[in-house]
């Protein structure tokens, strides 16, 4: 079977972003997948700084990517059909607000996986539960922390990987992940 078109969209954006230098991580549900939690996706999230972002813009807006609308981070790969959703270094997950979890520079923080450079695993994890802790909308993102805790049999002891301020939420999505579905 073929590569999805969200797939395609993906590998041309990180190849044109590593052509162009710009340093940038694969963040939500395609970075989960390349961690082995496979979950369906239609879009396609980046981590970029502000500069990079602006860049990325100069050099494609136009040639294979449209804005979603005037002003807006993110983009649409045109020939694949896919919007990019881009979140940038320093703003902070969820409700926007400020908390001790922001979005890191990629620069710094990525690492490269087997298609694209992508956050750690502590890293997006953090990111997730700061998300779904603050915003009763992303209530998935603590969902995906479930079930990445329980299909990569994540220790509890990982904990200690996180900032403190999400602590408490991964122990309790840690042990919600120990129960089993009855059949």
């Amino acid at each position: 079977m073929g590569e999805s078109k969200v797939q395609r969209a993906r590998n041309k954006v990180a190849r044109l972003l590593a052509e162009d230098g710009i340093p940038y991580a694969l963040i939500g549900a395609m970075a989960l997948n390349a961690y082995g939690y496979e979950r369906v996706t239609v879009d396609v999230d980046l981590l970029l700084t502000p500069e990079g972002l602006k860049e990325f813009k100069k050099r494609h807006l136009g040639l294979g990517y449209v804005q979603k609308f005037p002003e807006s981070k993110g983009f649409r790969d045109t020939e694949n059909g896919v919007t990019i959703d881009v979140v940038l270094t320093g703003e902070y997950p969820g409700d926007g607000l400020p908390k001790p979890v922001a979005f890191p520079d990629p620069a710094s923080a990525a690492v490269q996986g087997e298609h694209t450079a992508l956050l750690p695993l502590p890293r997006l994890i953090e990111l997730k539960l700061a998300s779904g802790m603050t915003a009763p909308h992303r209530l998935k993102d603590l969902a995906d922390v479930i079930e990445v805790i329980r299909i990569l049999k994540l220790p509890a002891e990982l904990v200690e990987e996180l900032d403190p301020y999400v602590r408490e939420k991964y122990r309790e999505l840690w042990q919600a992940a120990q129960t089993a579905d009855r059949e």
